[in-house]
């Protein structure tokens, strides 16, 4: 409990240094807390002389690993950041302060179980990059092939844990304070991205994500994952194959090496949609750190991926429903949007699919009738989800990376052509996909691997059958004696209330014929009184 209020002093010393409250509209912020966040008495030795995208990357860089990814999300969405904050937090990627090269080396030794120098033939002291939860060293083996040495930073899983119990802390708060709270399940949104950013810290984890990810895309001209080098690699740290090629962001290079960026960009969306729908197994922290460019062959260009320890996945029914959301949204078919969202659960069972389907149109029209080169597919989805909250729309943790990652994609495919049409590339790609998902062949290569369970199971089948039958009579049986017994209950239950109705009646006639005689004869029951109670 300490150690979370010292933190959200941390926090609030930082935002009030670096006036990190001033970058947020009061009416996000709320009355309340926009006046304490003034009253902030960090403010007094704020940064004054520095702008404002370099306030923010210090802040973000002093809170930590939690708080850096966060800004590396953010650093790819330059349609909806002001140029000087994206350009500053592009900073995040690969420059963040390195630790001390002896202790990469004291890691790198334990880790390996022997010495530096027996391990590799070079072993490069100074890091080539620096991230929030790992820095990278250059080396070479003794065999000659050039090789990348990733380790973990010390002490970071202590880190990682303060501040996740916080963000616990802060997403109760949100359940308990605020009016959507609940809906917008933040507990399990800190939950899943607790297990995301934990598994980032095992590079052994990583690594088979590599693996994983390299074999998905053998014999596809789309992407290129370095090979891993197991023999070198354990829990943090990661030995691979050195890559060599551009930066996704570094524009200018790319222009002056011929590229053609329009077929990049195209090909950034295909290997997104690759992944979700048809491996089902997506990287899903694409920024620019993440990602390189094989310029050998300027007319064919290909993508080099890096760092694959956030890997998304859906299950086969969100990977369904969220292909043909899409492809309806693309058709501009509203109605079977709002179908889809109450079929598979996201809005309440209760909804009015017709105002639902008013409200889905309402907000896409005039998307629709903008450019093209506009329109964000990955903006439009959260519009969406927002314009469902009316309907009691719970937030679904296992979508929020993969909107993150579309987002990502958006953002690079956009900042190396401005003018890509996601719809040329990504409306063929799903159609294609549902035709081949319901094609004979599909379905029996969907069958295939159940096949072997079934055949299992089937000599068991007619004593299942039996059994079945069997249990069906009995309850047949059973269930004539309820109704018999219903019955006879029902006979008895009527009888006793016409009793008590008769009786009822009975006693009322009694009452009135009494009450009656008294007036008639007053002197008469005035003589029975005195004689019963005189």
């Amino acid at each position: 409990m300490i150690s979370r209020i010292l933190r959200l002093l941390k926090i609030i010393r930082i935002i009030g240094r670096y006036r990190l409250d001033e970058l947020i509209s009061r009416d996000l912020l709320g009355w309340p807390l926009s006046v304490l966040l003034k009253m902030n008495p960090w403010k007094l030795r704020a940064e004054s002389e520095i702008d404002r995208g370099t306030r923010l990357r210090r802040g973000l860089e002093e809170l930590g690993p939690v708080f850096i990814k966060f800004g590396q999300a953010l650093s790819t969405r330059r349609d909806l950041l002001p140029k000087d904050i994206a350009d500053e937090l592009l900073k995040l990627v690969d420059q963040v302060p390195p630790f001390s090269e002896r202790k990469a080396i004291s890691i790198a030794e334990k880790a390996l179980c022997g010495r530096i120098s027996e391990i590799f033939m070079h072993f490069e002291e100074t890091p080539i990059a620096s991230a929030s939860v790992a820095q990278v060293h250059s080396a070479t083996l003794h065999n000659g092939k050039e090789v990348v040495v990733k380790i973990v930073r010390p002490g970071i899983e202590d880190i990682i844990r303060d501040d996740i119990d916080l963000l616990f802390s802060l997403a109760q708060f949100i359940v308990k304070y605020f009016k959507d709270g609940p809906r917008l399940r933040p507990v399990e949104i800190v939950s899943d991205y607790k297990n995301t950013i934990t598994a980032e810290l095992d590079l052994s984890r990583e690594a088979a994500n590599a693996s994983q990810l390299r074999r998905n895309f053998q014999g596809r001209n789309l992407i290129y994952v370095p090979e891993v080098f197991w023999e070198y690699t354990s829990k943090n740290v990661y030995v691979m194959e050195r890559i060599h090629g551009v930066p996704v962001n570094d524009i200018e290079t790319l222009k002056s090496s011929n590229i053609s960026l329009k077929v990049l960009a195209e090909r950034g969306v295909e290997t997104f949609f690759t992944q979700v729908f048809e491996d089902n197994f997506f990287h899903a922290d694409m920024h620019p750190g993440n990602i390189f460019i094989d310029i050998s062959i300027p007319d064919d260009p290909t993508y080099i991926s890096v760092d694959c320890a956030i890997i998304g996945t859906l299950n086969e029914k969100e990977q369904y429903y969220l292909g043909r959301n899409l492809l309806a949204i693309f058709r501009r078919n509203y109605r079977e949007v709002a179908e889809l969202h109450l079929e598979c659960g996201w809005v309440a069972s209760n909804t009015n699919i017709g105002d639902f389907e008013s409200t889905i149109r309402t907000l896409c029209e005039p998307i629709f009738e903008r450019p093209i080169r506009d329109i964000s597919l990955g903006q439009l989805l959260i519009n969406l989800f927002r314009a469902a909250r009316q309907y009691d729309m719970e937030v679904q943790p296992s979508l929020v990376l993969l909107q993150k990652t579309l987002l990502n994609i958006e953002g690079l495919g956009r900042q190396l052509y401005p003018e890509l049409n996601l719809w040329d590339t990504a409306l063929p790609f799903l159609e294609n996909w549902i035709k081949d998902r319901y094609s004979p062949l599909s379905v029996l290569r969907r069958l295939k691997p159940k096949l072997p369970y079934w055949l299992e199971k089937f000599p068991e089948l007619p004593d299942v059958l039996y059994s079945n039958l069997s249990e069906n009579r009995n309850l047949k049986k059973e269930l004539e004696v309820c109704h018999t017994e219903i019955n006879d209950f029902r006979r008895k239950f009527q009888i006793e209330r016409l009793a008590r109705r008769l009786l009822s009646f009975v006693l009322l006639g009694i009452a009135l014929s009494i009450v009656f005689l008294s007036i008639k004869f007053p002197s008469l029951f005035n003589h029975l009184y005195l004689s019963m109670f005189g």
